[in-house]
């Protein structure tokens, strides 16, 4: 029930921005018939000083000369990376305390690596969530609330990124692949 102390549930939703982390982490609270909390990648990354955007001990946007379309690469420097290592320990924590949780990541190998070890005694889920760079553009415009730092140069660096890299597959389609039982 809703007062459980076992460890919880994470279902680690992975894609660019505008992929649609959000909408998909709600209706998986709406459908699930326990409550799971929505923990937000940039609500991490809100947490560093606007001086630490593009600066090398932040996260820097270095564009690439490649011969298709534009790409950037998205550099973490150390307090960044502090920063969101920090965050997957505190995934982890919540977890152990027995919170059932949907988190909204952008990850790649190394970072899926880092929470299957430290999310190891509990019930992990890795979902991929894929959109093309034009409608994940599309997405951002509509909403408006693109900030400079995070949107289109980001977007583009992981698109081309998700390219590159496979992800980890949908456990069939079905919530229940992941712990999620219908309310």
């Amino acid at each position: 029930g809703v007062g459980r102390t076992a460890a919880g549930v994470v279902i680690l939703l992975n894609g660019v921005g505008s992929a649609g982390k959000t909408t998909v982490a709600k209706a998986l609270q709406g459908l699930a018939s326990r409550p799971f909390l929505h923990l937000q990648m940039d609500a991490f990354l809100d947490m560093l000083p606007d001086a630490l955007w593009d600066h090398p001990d932040g996260i820097v946007f270095e564009p690439l000369a490649t011969g298709d379309a534009p790409v950037t690469a998205v550099r973490t420097g150390p307090v960044a990376a502090r920063l969101l290592r920090g965050m997957r320990r505190s995934v982890a924590a919540m977890a152990a305390e027995g919170c059932d949780l949907i988190v909204d990541d952008v990850t790649e190998a190394p970072e899926a690596g880092d929470y299957r070890r430290l999310l190891a005694p509990q019930d992990l889920c890795l979902v991929a969530l894929h959109v093309r760079l034009d409608v994940a553009e599309a997405r951002e415009r509509a909403r408006g609330e693109c900030r400079e730092r995070h949107a289109g140069e980001h977007d583009r660096a992981r698109h081309a990124q998700r390219e590159r890299h496979e992800r980890e597959p949908v456990g069939g389609g079905d919530a229940g692949a992941c712990g999620v039982e219908r309310a």
